[in-house]
């Protein structure tokens, strides 16, 4: 208790010289040319410092998953540079929404709320303040009520054009969450549990025989999308899957070696894993919008998918739950997503052909979608990846 205190305390006190020393974002394409090493450059460092030069924690968007997928991935800069004012702005932009007494003006009637939630536990770790344990808890509170499917699905959203619904999208945005929080707050036999259920039920409803799974699965099988036989979506949208591979490690790393669906979620991932392999574009390393049909000429690669699978497949090969050989499929994806980042006229990265957000649909929706520059669910995803495999050894 005492070390945590002390912890927290230094925290507290980085965290206020670094908002005494947070410089104007006029001044931060001279910061980025002055740490920036001109032959290899970190990528993550020059990402964040590019994307909080853009935006402040005002301007950079209102509780949304994207922009905590981006947050989530500036943290993990922060844990390797300790740099402070990494985390005084998390801070500065969860504090817009929750108030000193620990209230969040959030209904959580969709998981895609739920994503943000992570930077509350990550708060509370490294400030020890209160209020972020009780923001976090009405997120937890929330999963007792939120609608499910008659196997214990949770339902996209809390809502008539999502009733019934699992997108594959929907693991990635609670479960990490959960299983932090479990950590957390001494709450980790339900979340371990309701995590592995919530993957293991995703993944047995969208995995197909070829190993990927379909964007989203309807169980009346009444929606527009769905086929009226299995209840599947079309096509195999790359974020989709990207989201669910991602969920499946971070997952695998919290639950118990013992746990009882550790097997059958290991089996799941390695299903995906030899998918992506067979997929994965020869000439980019990257993969496709729709992943699976990288033969059409109106196809392309898609940067925040290729993030994700490319974070999954090294995370994966690295403890052990993926042949080695994985780490190799996830190099290529690497030297592929890298292809995509660059240095503007005025010094800050730019991240480019990333699909903006996607609803369900068929092939021509998802190809049709924008390929936007520096959208928050390729850095986000980008950050995950190149803290993961920076410093790793090419093979």
């Amino acid at each position: 208790m005492r070390r945590r205190r002390l912890r927290a305390a230094l925290t507290a006190t980085a965290l206020a010289l670094a908002s005494l020393a947070t410089l104007p974002a006029a001044a931060a394409p001279q910061v980025l040319a002055a740490r920036r090493p001109v032959a290899a450059p970190d990528w993550s460092v020059a990402l964040v410092d590019s994307t909080t030069a853009r935006f402040t924690p005002s301007t950079i968007g209102g509780w949304s998953y994207p922009v905590g997928l981006y947050l989530y991935g500036q943290y993990l800069t922060y844990r390797r540079t300790h740099d402070a004012r990494y985390l005084t702005y998390i801070k500065n932009y969860v504090d817009r929404f929750v108030a000193s007494d620990g209230s969040i003006s959030q209904s959580f009637n969709s998981l895609d709320s739920m994503q943000a939630g992570r930077l509350l536990v990550i708060l509370h770790r490294e400030t020890g303040q209160d209020r972020y344990r009780k923001a976090a808890k009405k997120i937890r509170d929330r999963l007792n009520t939120y609608p499910r499917t008659g196997d214990g699905g949770f339902w996209h959203a809390d809502t008539s054009s999502r009733a019934h619904q699992l997108w594959a999208d929907g693991v990635y945005m609670v479960n990490p969450f959960l299983v932090e929080y479990g950590k957390e707050f001494g709450d980790g036999t339900y979340a371990n549990d309701e995590a592995a259920k919530q993957l293991d039920l995703y993944g047995t409803h969208l995995q197909v025989g070829n190993g990927l799974l379909r964007h989203a699965y309807d169980e009346s099988k009444t929606v527009s999308w769905a086929d009226p036989q299995t209840g599947l979506a079309p096509e195999h949208w790359c974020r989709a899957v990207g989201w669910y591979s991602m969920a499946a490690v971070n997952v695998l790393d919290a639950i118990p070696a013992d746990h009882p669906r550790r097997t059958r979620l290991i089996g799941i991932l390695r299903r995906l894993a030899a998918g992506l392999e067979k997929y994965q574009d020869p000439a980019t390393g990257r993969w496709f919008q729709v992943i699976d049909k990288g033969g059409r000429g109106d196809n392309w690669t898609e940067t925040s998918c290729s993030s994700m699978f490319t974070y999954a497949l090294s995370r994966g090969a690295q403890q052990g739950y993926l042949d080695a050989h994985y780490a190799n499929v996830a190099r290529r994806g690497y030297e592929g997503v890298l292809a995509k980042i660059s240095l503007g006229a005025d010094g800050r990265t730019n991240l480019t052909d990333i699909s903006v957000g996607t609803n369900v649909g068929d092939y021509a929706y998802y190809i049709g979608r924008t390929r936007a520059t520096n959208d928050f669910h390729g850095l986000g995803a980008f950050l995950i990846m190149n803290e993961q495999l920076r410093n790793q050894p090419a093979r």
